[in-house]
């Protein structure tokens, strides 16, 4: 977590500048529930706090709000006590049954009304227009917001989110997304940004695989990678991620994810039954989907997604 002094700064100034602009809640700090402090939503609520904003956090592991608490947000014992004392409250949940679990126990309905709910994660479009019909019979308001990037760009404030909204409650929340990230878009109504998050990490999955399969050919018949990479980089063909994961694959070292291997599979199934729905065909997603198994059966669930390596080219 970034401890620097300016940092901080610039992150006060960035979201001042920003509510300036904006005319939204001028001259107000807005109170931030978030409910999961996994590996982004820790980090989001670092990220917050830095910017200025007065964080309250919920996890279901009591000891991941530790660190939170040592550096100053507020944790509390009930995903209501959290929405209760907050403005808003994002949801960086694993998927749409942890949000239901968590979302609507018994004390959430009537902490829920006038609340508004911003579900940051990544679900179906269908799921998240069936939550937002959930929320507004409670009461409350709800928008969607997921987030491409990972920890760095969490941490840095440079994600790129996607919301799905009213124009109303876009421009409203400016605050909470432009701390959050450089480019903040809006898609359209909700289930827009869902859509939008899924095909991306579709794009995530499909490339991570080609390459993977690409590169395990070249290493099979012994050519040089550096060679293979040369012309890579130098053709239409490259992506950056590529770059980014070569070094885990070579080595096959897939440890301290940003990523791991098991929300991939639970993205491109996902995506699969999205692409259904929309009359489209599946088979690419789903095929993805098998190889990603086929890493978490060697053991690899929460490892980087990177080790879909290990899958298409199996250690002698």
């Amino acid at each position: 977590m970034e401890t620097d002094g300016r940092s901080r700064l610039g992150k006060l100034w960035k979201n001042s500048k920003i509510l300036w602009e904006t005319g939204a809640n001028w001259g107000k700090v807005v109170k931030i529930g978030i409910l999961g402090t996994g590996l982004m939503g820790a980090p989001m609520a670092v990220t917050l706090q830095q910017g200025g904003h007065t964080v309250v956090a919920y996890n279901r592991s009591s000891e991941k709000l530790q660190p939170l608490a040592k550096q100053g947000i507020t944790v509390e014992k009930s995903p209501a006590a959290v929405i209760e004392a907050c403005d808003c409250t994002l949801l960086m949940l694993a998927d749409a049954a942890a949000i239901a679990d968590i979302l609507f126990t018994a004390n959430t309905p009537a902490a829920l009304a006038q609340n508004t709910v911003i579900q940051m994660g990544t679900i179906a479009p269908d799921q998240s227009r069936e939550l937002m019909a959930q929320v507004t019979a409670a009461h409350g308001n709800y928008l969607e917001a997921p987030v491409l990037g990972s920890i760095p760009q969490v941490k840095d404030g440079s994600l790129i989110v996607m919301v799905g909204s009213t124009p109303e409650q876009f421009d409203q929340w400016q605050p909470v997304f432009t701390c959050l990230g450089e480019q903040v878009l809006h898609m359209g109504p909700v289930g827009a940004g869902a859509a939008v998050k899924l095909a991306m990490n579709q794009l995530i999955g499909s490339l991570t695989t080609a390459f993977a399969l690409s590169l395990a050919l070249v290493q099979r018949e012994n050519i040089s990678v550096d060679a293979f990479m040369d012309i890579v980089r130098n053709s239409a063909l490259y992506a950056p991620t590529f770059d980014k994961k070569l070094s885990r694959m070579c080595d096959r070292n897939f440890a301290n994810p940003n990523f791991p291997t098991k929300h991939l599979l639970k993205d491109m199934r996902l995506f699969a039954q999205a692409a259904k729905s929309a009359e489209l065909e599946p088979e690419l997603a789903e095929s993805v989907a098998a190889v990603v198994q086929k890493a978490i059966a060697q053991g690899l669930a929460d490892a980087d997604y990177s080790a879909l390596y290990a899958a298409v080219n199996p250690a002698d």
